[in-house]
């Protein structure tokens, strides 16, 4: 077997890449992660716009594999914000003494895999040169930035960000005219906070979001007392559900029940705030009918809390409720009563052009000093398509899914030995509590490695065949379902030219028995090469 600098390489130093290093290296491999930010945290680090938070609850997203840690730290309120999850990150990093096999600063350009050595030769933008017997990319689901193509985007004289890359030093709105291009999660969190610094904030919508309200607070002592005294075990009722979220799914069917249960039901898991509304019944995202319920449910609270009945009106989301990325919001539908905030609906009357002075729309210019890109990601595919990735015979990762991404459980690829993804299209990723996916990714994938070392083997390679199953599995499964009915980033709708095809897998726990399934049958659907 030919001698590798590093037993393993990992892209990425979020969650799940500081989570992969330290797994492998307390095994005895020897890893280095790679990272193209300045310090760890991934979503984190980049995402710093103003009311960045989580949308799971602040006890259900952090690690569970050291018990020490889970009951040494102590979160501050129901949805951490984007700086308490940065101070949760490092100090994970600085406990367990990761940052010493990270290098960071670092862009990968090219992961190349050697037929002869069975080994991946990874270069760096800078032009470094290492090797190893593993390429795990942690380079998450939501980290390859969309910027609109929009008609003289580079003219505009004033201050412009992407929410998705924000500035470590804040900027400071105050008495400023800011645009705010895009109504995303990201857009929901942002806008309340800057209406209240900006002299006037002008939100350009193009599609309305669904959003429940967050009931964000500090956490009761009592309830986290329980919730540490009980750890593992909630731990595990979550990984029963489909979402990997704690709260369960209503098993009634909507349909079925009386409009008075319904109202009842609805109000109830409205009142409990979170992304937990969609479970309220079983039926939600597999009846239109029932899902219509739930919909105009959501609109009526909208037309009751926005004064203005017009601008309500354009709030109000007409799409599938859940088909795209469910919002949780503190004020957000609030903010558009007061008077500095103006709406534009940009799918009845389009952007022209952004000038040198502001933005340009139906002939009437909005003169701004700042502009924000609220405008979401190349989900799922776009930070792996930014790298030069080739497999067996120099085929590359673009050209095996031009069509669209093939994975076999999300995992690993055929025709790329050796290689893992973690949370990549074909698992549960971005529709289910994303640190427990993380860490059942990882945990998965340094086990394999393990095992593969335990049989002397040098290979492990995605059949073919699983692969294909493995795609047509997650079609059949989303098929289902009323998620492919909406043009969301989940089908790469929002990324002009990317094929239309649902990515992520539906069914958390389902998919965790599905893996285990596949490691009980001595690895199905892989095969491995010895020496």
């Amino acid at each position: 077997m030919a001698r590798t600098d590093f037993d393993a390489i990992v892209v990425g130093a979020g969650f799940a890449g500081l989570y992969m290093l330290y797994q492998l290296r307390d095994r005895g491999f020897r890893v280095k992660v790679y990272e193209a930010g300045s310090d760890i945290g991934g979503t984190w680090f980049w995402n710093r716009y103003p009311g960045a938070r989580c949308d799971v609850e602040s006890l259900e997203y952090s690690y569970q594999f050291s018990e020490e840690l889970q009951q040494d730290w102590d979160w501050s309120e129901r949805y951490a914000t984007q700086p308490e999850i940065l101070k949760y990150v490092n100090h994970v990093a600085d406990r367990f003494d990761l940052r010493r096999d990270i290098q960071f600063n670092t862009h990968i350009a090219a992961v190349v895999f050697d037929e002869a050595s069975r080994s991946w030769a990874v270069r760096t933008a800078a032009g470094e040169n290492v090797t190893a017997r593993y390429c795990i990319m942690a380079t998450g689901c939501l980290s390859s930035t969309n910027l609109p193509d929009i008609k003289g985007r580079d003219r505009f004289k004033g201050g412009t960000y992407h929410t998705g890359n924000w500035p470590k030093i804040e900027p400071d709105f105050t008495g400023k005219r800011v645009g705010v291009i895009g109504t995303g999660s990201s857009a929901i969190q942002a806008i309340p906070v800057i209406a209240e610094q900006a002299a006037h904030l002008y939100v350009f919508q193009r599609t309305p979001s669904y959003a429940v309200p967050a009931y964000n607070g500090p956490y009761d002592l009592d309830y986290v007392k329980k919730r540490k005294e009980n750890y593992a075990d909630f731990r595990n009722a979550a990984k029963q559900t489909r979402s990997g979220i704690l709260r369960p799914v209503n098993e009634r069917n909507a349909a079925e029940s009386s409009k008075a249960e319904r109202e009842e039901t609805f109000e109830s898991r409205w009142q409990e705030g979170g992304l937990t509304f969609l479970g309220a019944f079983n039926d939600l995202l597999v009846d239109k009918g029932a899902n219509d319920t739930a919909a105009e449910f959501v609109r009526r609270k909208i037309r009751e809390t926005v004064k203005n009945p017009d601008v309500a009106e354009l709030l109000s989301p007409k799409t599938v409720v859940g088909c795209k990325r469910m919002c949780v919001d503190t004020n957000y539908y609030r903010t558009y009563n007061r008077p500095n905030v103006t709406l534009f609906d940009v799918s009845s009357l389009p952007i022209d052009e952004i000038t040198k002075k502001g933005i340009r729309r139906g002939g009437t210019q909005i003169e701004l000093d700042e502009i924000i890109f609220a405008t979401g990601f190349d989900a799922m595919t776009g930070a792996l398509m930014k790298i030069d990735i080739r497999g067996r015979a120099g085929r590359r990762l673009r050209d095996k899914w031009a069509e669209g991404p093939k994975t076999y459980l999300g995992l690993a690829i055929s025709g790329f030995p050796n290689f893992f993804i973690i949370n990549g299209p074909g698992s549960p990723s971005v529709l289910a509590n994303m640190m427990p996916a993380i860490e059942h990714h990882v945990e998965w994938i340094a086990n394999c490695i393990d095992d593969v070392r335990q049989k002397e083997g040098e290979c492990i390679e995605a059949e073919s065949a699983a692969e294909e199953d493995w795609v047509a599995h997650t079609n059949a499964v989303a098929a289902r379902t009323l998620f492919p009915s909406c043009n969301s980033w989940y089908l790469g709708a929002n990324i002009p030219g990317k094929p239309r095809v649902f990515m992520p897998y539906l069914g958390f726990s389902n998919y965790l028995e599905k893996c285990q399934q596949v490691v009980d049958a001595g690895y199905e659907g892989f095969s491995v090469s010895g020496p």
